[in-house]
């Protein structure tokens, strides 16, 4: 039976078959004369019945048709009651100033196409303002370096003289990482590796490491590893008075570095940097505070174990406690050290460290930024998996006492933050179902959880200062994003939600597109599992026919596919593949996240194993379905959905006909230490289960079509994984699809490449499968 969407596409069809209108059986003979001059209309060229456009790579990929509009760049100001976001035009981008109460725009700060230096037009990239909101550190000429990081020239605009002065000197290069200190007097950056400061009412940079060397030592940011795994790169931080500066330093002289090679020349570059792999040597981390007012630094007594990682740092409000997290490099222990670095104490004499908190587990432990000191300089707000689910708790680390804030079969997903006086706590959950997302507050007792957002989907929020306001991004599947402005004050003007974006054009232009909708289900996995998935079917699907299916996969732990939200150029890719007659679904197995801990860890030592008995269970309950011919069911994943799709068509040979693996894993010995260690231990302590589930070790399974892909500059799986694949391959005589990007990274972007890609992969799936 045809779904009601369904069933107006396939009248669409009929329109055309009929020559652009349909006769139907018993019209209203009060209609006739309309349907005569309806008739007369089309006969003359004055009416064309309009069919639904097809979709096609080049206007995925190579267009903005399918751009969704968003609202970028929000910082509230001070007040709580404005905020700032950057607007963008053809002319350029401005830094515009709106009211939260009714969205009216109540000036421009600064707009690009005023701003130039030197006679050079100055970009805003990104910005920052000073504490009084009277200057804004503007980064121009941004470049990125890894997923995180980047680099740029760096300028300081004076709002009330509309002023703009470098912060650095530009023949020194570009910087990084520039912050206000908290008084607003001062800006700190990085430069080749090491800290400096200046007084805004001066030009004299003041450098406060002198030993960072490229490859070697990294001062004020991090090494790779950390950038990747523990998703920051900023590593300097001003005291709550400005007066000290607590630093990181990376020693990655021992780190084994990994080269790639960068064509376009006679003789092609070599990239270098310091990679760890897994069971290699870390990078040896310290902790450092530089006092400004004697130019001296002190160390962050770690212990004397240098094997092990920290995570996070934070100053406390006491002004001179710092506050470290330290792991152990099986991550499954974080421990939480104190250190006071006030003026009174006596120079040349340790700062004692104490550990306050300590939390272990069986498994690992996830690094994440759901975490406050609170103004007491005792009370941390923290968020623990160790009820099996991942919950809100209140520490006390002097008395070393916890509250579990939240509780329930559910997950809270991101902590927006904490309204002390009132003593609410608003966050993200996942806690109507593991696919959505909804904006919660909860008084700090436990008591009064409300929800704030009312759709089903996912809604995500970024609250004002003092809490009065936030702005909520709300999408699903089949939906682009809506963001609107909430009252969150009894004394609050907005009583209801005011839409500022609503993406209608978009939507206006998808609804001249042959498209269908996203749909939700449960499949059985192997274990007997209900996982979690969703399918898109073609237009004019009819039960009784039988279509090749196409999954998609990613499966890493912790990270879900089915979630009912917006996202770009894979679900246009897939309606075009659905057009052309496939059943796309994407099944979300075991290990992935938001059903608890047990769910997420049931991977752990042995990535690959089950995640892949889940995915062939899929497809071989998704082949009994009549609609489906399990003679033709394919999987396509990029990066660890890559190491999937891999395993897939190896250990599920005789379920799969034909793959596609993108920048896959293939093996994880060749992958980092933090990511692969955390769920695998180390090789040498569990090689065993490295090699079982290594795809290159099952290549003489493989009977159906293989289609390699990958970028020869990705830092991150690097090209030496496909160049092992393809060995293991040819060893076994195993005839494969391979295409190498030249100088593109894990994401495989830039100029058309992206639509080469999925030409490539189309035509793949349109001869395989």
């Amino acid at each position: 039976m045809l779904s009601l969407t369904g069933s107006i596409l396939a009248n669409a069809n009929c329109f055309q078959k009929n020559n652009g209108f349909v006769i139907f059986g018993n019209i209203n003979r009060s209609y006739m004369k309309y349907s005569l001059v309806l008739i007369g209309l089309f006969l003359f060229g004055g009416i064309v019945a309009q069919e639904k456009k097809k979709i096609d790579n080049q206007t995925i990929w190579s267009t903005r048709t399918f751009s969704a509009a968003n609202v970028y760049g929000v910082e509230s100001m001070n007040d709580g009651v404005y905020f700032t976001r950057l607007d963008y035009t053809r002319e350029g981008t401005s830094i515009e100033k709106y009211s939260y109460e009714n969205y009216e725009k109540v000036g421009t700060i600064v707009k690009s196409a005023d701003l130039t230096y030197n006679n050079k037009a100055i970009s805003i990239d990104d910005y920052d303002f000073n504490y009084d909101e009277t200057k804004i550190l503007i980064a121009s000429d941004q470049e990125s370096i890894y997923r995180h990081s980047s680099k740029s020239f760096y300028f300081i605009y004076d709002i009330t003289t509309k002023t703009l002065e470098p912060l650095a000197d530009m023949s020194q290069g570009k910087q990084r990482l520039a912050a206000f200190s908290p008084d607003g007097e001062k800006v700190a950056f990085v430069r080749n590796n090491n800290i400096f400061y200046r007084f805004l009412n001066s030009t004299e940079e003041v450098q406060v490491t002198f030993d960072g060397t490229m490859n070697e030592i990294i001062n004020g940011a991090t090494d790779w590893v950390y950038e990747e795994e523990f998703s920051f790169h900023r590593g300097f931080y001003w005291s709550p008075n400005s007066d000290r500066i607590a630093y990181y330093k990376f020693d990655e002289s021992k780190v084994k570095e990994f080269q790639m090679k960068m064509y376009g020349s006679l003789y092609p570059d070599h990239y270098k940097f310091k990679y760890p792999k897994a069971g290699e040597d870390n990078s040896v981390v310290t902790i450092h505070v530089f006092q400004l007012e004697n130019n001296r630094t002190e160390p962050f007594e770690l212990g004397a174990n240098t094997d092990i990682y920290i995570p996070r740092i934070t100053w406390s409000n006491d002004q001179y406690t710092l506050v470290v997290q330290r792991m152990n490099r099986l991550q499954n222990k974080l421990e939480i050290l104190t250190g006071n670095f006030s003026p009174e104490r006596q120079p040349n004499i340790p700062v004692p460290v104490e550990v306050v908190y300590t939390e272990k587990a069986k498994t690992y432990i996830d690094i994440h930024d759901n975490t406050e000191l609170l103004s007491d300089g005792n009370t941390l707000l923290w968020t623990s998996e160790k009820d099996g689910f991942n919950h809100i708790y209140l520490i006390d680390l002097s008395a070393g006492k916890e509250t579990q804030v939240t509780k329930g079969e559910w997950e809270v997903t991101e902590v927006y933050g904490i309204d002390e006086k009132k003593g609410v706590i608003y966050f993200q959950a996942a806690k109507e179902s593991p696919t959505q997302r909804e904006v919660y507050s909860i008084n700090t007792d436990g008591s009064k959880l409300t929800k704030l957002s009312t759709q089903p989907g996912t809604n995500e929020a970024e609250f004002s200062n003092h809490f009065k306001y936030f702005l909520l991004y709300h999408s699903d599947a089949n939906t682009p994003f809506t963001v609107s402005i909430h009252g969150n004050h009894k004394k609050s003007k907005l009583k209801k939600p005011l839409v500022i974006e609503d993406n209608k054009a978009l939507k206006k232009t998808m609804e001249t597109y042959d498209l269908t909708k996203k749909t939700f289900f449960t499949v059985k996995g192997a274990a007997g599992d209900d996982l979690n998935a969703w399918m898109i079917k073609p237009s004019n699907f009819e039960e009784d026919q039988s279509y090749p299916l196409l999954m998609f996969v990613y499966g890493g732990p912790g990270i879900n596919t089915v979630n009912d939200s917006w996202s770009y150029g894979n679900y246009f890719w897939f309606q075009s593949l659905a057009q052309q007659g496939y059943v796309v679904v994407s099944v979300d197995a075991r290990g992935t996240g938001y059903r608890g801990r047990d769910f997420k860890h049931s991977t752990y030592l042995q990535l690959g194993k089950y995640e892949t008995e889940d995915q062939i269970a899929a497809a071989k309950e998704l082949g009994n379905l009549k609609y489906i011919d399990k003679d033709r069911i394919g999987i396509f994943g990029w990066s660890y959905g890559g190491y999937m799709s891999s395993l897939c068509i190896t250990k599920g040979a005789d379920v799969f006909k034909s793959a596609i693996a993108v920048a896959p894993v293939t093996n994880w010995r060749f992958y980092d230490n933090i990511y692969t260690e955390r769920f695998m231990r180390t090789p040498q302590e569990n090689g065993k289960n490295y090699d079982v589930n290594s795809p290159i070790n099952h290549v003489d399974k493989l009977k159906g079509n293989y289609l390699l892909i990958h970028g020869s500059a990705d830092d991150n799986v690097h090209f030496q994984n496909s160049m092992e694949m393809v060995d293991a391959l040819i060893k076994a005589n195993k005839q494969f699809d391979f295409m190498a990007y030249p100088n593109k990274n894990h994401g495989i972007y830039g100029g058309n490449t992206r639509e080469h890609l999925y030409n490539l992969m189309t035509n793949f799936l349109i001869e395989k499968l």
